[in-house]
């Protein structure tokens, strides 16, 4: 029996962003559902009791307005494809500046299967991001992040924190004016809300910039001027590359726009970072341990992105024209269910009142 303890953020974001490669490789129905209910079912087995716990309800909803815009999309200047026409809606059509572009008009099967099929792919992947960001600490994301990303980090960290943080601020006024008896409706209780919670933000924005700057964080290091060109090269050249590389992959291409790219930046991107971290100089209290759990998660993640990438991508695709009925593919379907392993490999977080201590 695993000792509760709280995962590396690493691990599950390796196995979350696996995960939405995966998602990414195929418009199967099926496919996606299977990946959404494993997301789901790890989330709910692994969350904590912290603010950001939270965080995978709201993708929730974000990832059905996803849905329900594509397809609404296709209806709107989606048109006839194919034979199957369900509904005609009167047609609008746009000035010869646009193209010969016309809204609305005849819809069919094809094009809200195609509409909702893409919509799924896309909100199945926005909901593989919520899960590593309900099930990882940002704040103790921000101390595994190298030091030459120290900066960046730092704006990523407070931006995914900001949500959480937030809600908290608006519950505890909501709670005081309750206590206050205070009632009002409309723009006079807008106001009761806003306001408090406005001067709650700036405190912790200071009290957080005050903590950092008496802590000395981000002092930097004295480089050479030729040492701080080739950062300054390899980090950028190296995300390109890796951009370049990770679309490659997506897209199926074949040769160098591929893997080989993805590697190659990676490599340019790591000794830039490693170059980068000579500069800032600090110290981290008690770092989170990366052990067997974290290996194993990590893996699960990776092993179910390998296996989807090397499945065949006829079994990966469902045809809208004509429409047929989806079937599940043995390969990816087993790459999927790999990935919920983490459910009983994670060992389960500490309540929140013994982190604190």
């Amino acid at each position: 029996m695993l000792e509760p303890r709280a995962l590396h953020p690493g691990a599950w974001w390796v196995w979350a962003l696996g995960l939405a490669v995966a998602a990414s490789r195929t418009t199967n129905p099926l496919l996606l559902a299977l990946v959404l209910a494993v997301a789901g079912f790890v989330v709910v087995s692994r969350r904590g009791d912290a603010p950001w716990a939270l965080a995978f309800r709201v993708y929730a909803w974000v990832a059905g307005v996803i849905v329900l815009s594509r397809v609404l999309f296709r209806i709107l200047i989606g048109g006839e494809d194919g034979g199957h026409v369900l509904f005609t809606l009167p047609a609008i059509p746009l000035p010869a500046a646009a193209a010969g572009i016309e809204l609305l008009g005849p819809t069919s099967a094809e094009e809200l299967l195609g509409g909702f099929y893409d919509g799924l792919r896309l909100a199945t992947i926005v909901l593989c991001v919520g899960a590593a960001n309900a099930l990882a600490n940002p704040k103790r994301l921000l101390k595994a992040v190298p030091g030459a990303l120290a900066e960046v980090s730092t704006a990523v960290t407070v931006a995914l924190s900001v949500a959480p943080q937030l809600v908290e601020s608006v519950q505890r006024v909501r709670r005081a004016r309750r206590l206050r008896a205070a009632r009002g409706r409309g723009l006079r209780f807008l106001r009761g809300i806003f306001v408090p919670v406005l001067a709650d933000a700036m405190d912790r924005s200071l009290q957080l910039a005050a903590a950092m700057d008496s802590r000395g964080y981000g002092r930097r290091g004295h480089l050479e001027r030729r040492v701080r060109v080739v950062i300054a090269v390899c980090v950028p050249a190296g995300f390109a590359g890796v951009a370049v590389g990770i679309y490659g992959v997506l897209d199926g291409s074949a040769g160098w726009l591929g893997v080989p790219m993805l590697v190659a930046g990676l490599v340019v991107a790591g000794a830039g970072f490693v170059l980068g971290g000579r500069r800032i100089r600090r110290t981290t209290y008690r770092p989170d341990p990366w052990r067997l759990p974290e290996t194993l998660v990590a893996l699960c993640g990776v092993l179910a992105c390998a296996l989807v990438l090397v499945a065949s991508p006829a079994s990966l695709e469902t045809p809208v024209s004509p429409p047929s009925w989806p079937t599940l593919p043995v390969l990816p379907a087993v790459a999927v269910l790999i990935a919920v392993l983490p459910a009983w490999l994670a060992p389960r977080p500490a309540p929140l009142v013994e982190v604190a201590k």
